[in-house]
């Protein structure tokens, strides 16, 4: 990714490396005292000023930030651009974090909130990528809408086409803020009220939100739906 190195953060103007050895899966660094420990006790272990718990922080959620912000923005340098922002206001304000919420929800409003001021501010819309990133793996969009498939039909293809196109279109109509409900209700797989915590807002208007994007995509799907 342009020379990116996603374990660098920078601090104060320097390349400070506080994760060293991440890899495409987690499992692949070595085990250290950091990673035996749970989180609460990493965060803790962090916030006195362990250099290495917070590495473990980092390793813990590092795909998952990436996975986020690439699928917003669509773009490699402005997704690291969030990913660097995201932990350098983790780290610059992780004593701040009382547990009052989960770890996974408080970093998840950091990074949305980012992502928002960079859809809103580069209105990054213009293409929509038939496939994203999960935890599972690579999902194609149009495996989340119902659709009558007959294998060797030639047809098919020209309707796989024309439904593409048809989503690309309807998430380029949504608002940043539908389009991170979606994202994250749809793709991230999480449940109303996290969203609505991680959006600094209540379960109910994450409801709405969600049931205004989600109109929009049948209206648009039409018959494919």
């Amino acid at each position: 990714m342009m020379g990116w190195r996603r374990g660098d953060i920078f601090l104060g103007g320097t390349s400070k490396r506080v994760v060293q050895g991440i890899t495409d899966t987690v499992t692949n660094y070595a085990v250290t005292p950091a990673r035996r420990m749970d989180e609460s006790a990493l965060i803790r272990a962090a916030q006195a000023g362990d250099e290495q718990a917070f590495e473990g922080l980092v390793r813990l959620h590092d795909q998952s930030v990436m996975r986020l912000a690439m699928n917003l923005l669509r773009s490699p340098e402005d997704a690291n651009d969030v990913y660097q922002e995201a932990f350098l206001r983790v780290f610059r304000n992780l004593k701040s974090f009382r547990f009052d919420c989960s770890f996974h929800t408080w970093l998840y409003r950091i990074v949305a909130n980012l992502c928002l001021d960079a859809m809103r501010r580069k209105k990054v819309r213009r293409e929509e990528p038939a496939q994203v990133s999960t935890a599972d793996g690579v999902m194609d969009r149009m495996e989340r809408v119902e659709e009558k498939r007959v294998h060797g039909d030639p047809q098919r293809s020209l309707m796989s086409m024309e439904l593409q196109d048809r989503i690309g279109k309807v998430l380029e109509s949504l608002t940043p803020r539908e389009r991170m409900v979606f994202e994250l209700r749809h793709y991230q797989g999480m449940r109303l009220r996290a969203i609505g915590e991680t959006l600094g807002t209540s379960e109910e208007a994450a409801k709405n939100c969600l049931f205004r994007a989600t109109q929009k995509m049948r209206a648009a799907l039409g018959d494919f739906v």
